[in-house]
């Protein structure tokens, strides 16, 4: 019997049909575990629609990776795109996220920094340990290698490509999950369309146009995506609407301190809930991502099963859990606006003479304040996006260029770029509140800041 495709029900793309390889990696428990990890990590104890987890989102950039390696293909047939070049973009675009932990990127950008101090890991890193565990304990390395499959290349198609590093004929397939020149991928359309849907919000990139336009055009030896012309406003948008979800849903001031709050009692209970991986060897919340039998089982459910322990080990982390389903979370009391962005240096000096500031002369000590620093950008830090982008003309689609931003409109923003010092308090007693909130406006004054 042939094997068939399968169609997925999307809420975003309608219906998704996918290759039938794509639909065994998705029924391997490698994959289905993305079931149980929220897309947006804390942002449901604020957004009561961003339920969405990495499993729709995966298989939804799995499609656009295709509709856009399709569509070049169709377009430009002399780039001599193979069935093989597509599935491989397909499967890296539904793989990208395998190595994400609980409530994503507060894992890897929260958590195992503070649990493990000095150790260089990311949540990319983990994607292609997955990939590679999946693809062993599922018996699907044959299979890739009868259909000419190379499980390399994947693996550079999720990580991104360099420009310089992107060499060959077909080096723009590297901008097409994971875009390291310009930040233009399909990851972003997805995650853009799917989160502004969930999160009830409207979206001004139209990601469908970019497909529609884009082409692939030779500049320096190296073949990039390119874009026409008339579409610049339009690539303004995309970016945009990245700040306005970073600052109105990512970075929200509730979201980062419960994220923060999860953090705490992930670190508390650290040690205290092993996971057993290869061999039988036990690993913690911590390591188990140096084990990917380990890590297959590691997934938002930790929460649950701290809250519901009544282990003596776990009654710190399951105060702080019980906190945020109380919506006794720490008090926001201000947000500071510096003029211009701080060093890493000055940040870190500023937070200690706030904490201590705050704290002065009563029962008040530094460690009850929560300071942190939130940066907001178009995805370049403090550049103009569009820096890095090449368009090309309708009289002349093979030649690409770069449009400078004066070109573009005269009501750009002059800067892409901006820093918040938030002060969250973690007793909640009105009149301990109404000292401290009184505190850090008298300080704001001497040093200046504005205080929002």
């Amino acid at each position: 019997m042939t094997e068939q495709s399968k169609v997925f029900n999307d809420p975003i793309h309608r219906h998704v049909e996918l290759h039938p390889l794509l639909v065994k990696i998705i029924d391997t428990p490698q994959f289905q575990r993305l079931r149980n990890i929220k897309q947006l990590g804390a942002a449901y104890y604020v957004y009561p629609g961003a339920s969405h987890n990495r499993f729709e989102h995966s298989i939804g950039v799995a499609h656009l990776a295709g509709e856009l390696v399709k569509a070049l293909r169709m377009r430009q047939p002399e780039l001599d795109i193979t069935d093989e070049d597509v599935l491989c973009v397909q499967i890296a675009g539904l793989c990208h996220d395998l190595g994400h932990g609980p409530f994503s990127h507060l894992y890897d950008r929260m958590f195992i920094p503070k649990a493990r101090p000095g150790y260089i890991w990311k949540h990319e890193k983990a994607s292609l340990d997955m990939l590679d565990h999946l693809v062993d304990c599922n018996n699907l390395r044959e299979e890739m290698v009868g259909q000419n499959l190379d499980l390399d290349f994947i693996k550079k198609l999720i990580e991104g490509q360099d420009t310089n590093a992107a060499q060959g004929e077909k080096s723009f397939l590297y901008q097409i999950v994971a875009n390291k020149q310009n930040g233009i991928d399909v990851d972003k359309f997805d995650y853009f369309a799917r989160d502004c849907h969930h999160l009830g919000m409207q979206s001004n990139f139209d990601y469908h146009r970019f497909i529609k336009f884009a082409r692939v055009c030779e500049v320096d030896g190296q073949k990039h995506i390119c874009m026409r012309d008339k579409e610049v406003a339009n690539q303004y948008n995309l970016f945009y609407t990245r700040y306005c979800l970073h600052r109105r849903a990512y970075q929200h001031k509730v979201n980062k301190i419960i994220e923060t709050m999860i953090a705490e009692a992930f670190l508390k209970a650290d040690g205290h809930i092993q996971f057993e991986g290869s061999g039988g060897k036990m690993f913690t919340l911590s390591t188990a991502i140096d084990d990917m039998e380990a890590y297959t089982k590691l997934t938002d459910s930790v929460f649950e099963q701290i809250l519901n322990s009544s282990s003596k080990e776990l009654a710190e982390a399951r105060e702080i859990l019980h906190k945020i389903i109380t919506r006794k979370h720490y008090r926001f009391l201000g947000e500071i606006k510096p003029k211009s962005s701080l060093t890493k240096e000055k940040i870190d000096i500023l937070k200690k003479e706030l904490a201590e500031a705050l704290s002065e002369g009563d029962e008040l000590k530094p460690q009850d304040f929560e300071v942190s620093v939130v940066t907001l950008d178009y995805g370049s830090k403090d550049k103009d996006p569009i820096r890095n982008v090449y368009f090309y003309r309708k009289t002349n689609v093979t030649e690409a260029f770069k449009i400078p931003r004066d070109q573009v409109s005269q009501l750009l923003p002059e800067r892409f770029s901006e820093q918040l010092i938030r002060v969250h308090c973690k007793k909640t007693d009105e009149n301990i509140l109404r000292v401290a909130t009184k505190r850090l406006r008298q300080w704001c004054e001497r040093k200046g800041f504005p205080l929002f």
